[in-house]
């Protein structure tokens, strides 16, 4: 049996307690080691095999897996197992091999860091849209970086993108954003290292220029917490007030 368990974005104490049970039962662990902090793996029993898939590719990593397949293995990413883990490849691998796997899933990075800044991503009035995705680099991305910027009204958050900070700015400003439109960069969300810068889309790329790793980029008015339409939820509709008021005045 194979557990894909998501590690959260960085801090331990965020691993699931289904996670922490199955770390402690594991036989075998194979971890992402250049994004999952070592503190992960202190629940693991002594006589447990763990090894760092940092640099393996693919049929490194199957190979591993079938090599233990008949014990309890725990295949740790980063963040939740459904944001760019690549596990779709390997459940392929495991269903053509009749290995049975199941999906632990985690806390993705971009709730750490709104944890961290304090901050909501559906504001009414301003934003009910949230969009996770990756500025076009050397992998390939499906959709026009114009096609997601069009998208004005939603919160946009880029995961792996912080060496292309440029080239968003750059199509933003083409596709009519303002200069003062809102952009934070939260390094290493959650972890003990973690920074955080807050500029806007025009000045942003000063302050964060050192960062080379582990970094989200979060863009839109939606950053600005300012509500421009009152949510139904939480006040009463105007018609039922008066119809309250006018009960009281008998």
């Amino acid at each position: 049996m194979i557990y894909f368990i998501g590690a959260g974005p960085g801090d331990p104490d965020l691993v699931t307690v289904k996670a922490q049970k199955i770390l402690q039962k594991a036989d075998v662990v194979l971890y992402t080691g250049s994004l999952v902090p070592k503190e992960v793996l202190s629940w693991c029993k002594d006589e447990a095999i763990i090894e760092d898939s940092q640099g393996m590719k693919y049929p490194e990593i199957f190979a591993f897996i079938e090599k233990y397949k008949n014990k309890v293995i725990a295949r740790v990413h980063t963040g939740d197992p459904s944001i760019y883990s690549t596990i779709a490849k390997q459940i392929e691998f495991l269903q053509k091999e009749n290995i049975k796997y199941e999906v632990i899933p985690g806390i993705t990075a971009a709730f750490g860091a709104a944890a961290s800044l304090g901050i909501e991503y559906t504001i009414p009035g301003v934003s009910q849209t949230m969009i996770l995705t990756r500025v076009e680099g050397k992998t390939p991305n499906p959709e026009k970086l114009e096609n997601i910027l069009a998208c004005k009204n939603s919160s946009l958050v880029f995961y792996l993108s912080i060496l292309l900070l440029k080239k968003l700015k750059k199509k933003a400003l083409e596709l009519g954003y303002s200069p003062d439109t809102p952009c934070w960069v939260v390094e290493k969300a959650t972890w003990k290292e973690e920074e955080i810068f807050k500029g806007t889309i025009s000045d942003i790329e000063n302050q964060v220029s050192h960062i080379k790793g582990v970094a989200l980029i979060l863009f839109g008015d939606f950053l600005k917490q300012e509500e421009t339409e009152e949510s139904h939820l939480y006040v009463k509709p105007l018609v039922k007030e008066l119809q309250e008021k006018k009960a009281n005045n008998g």
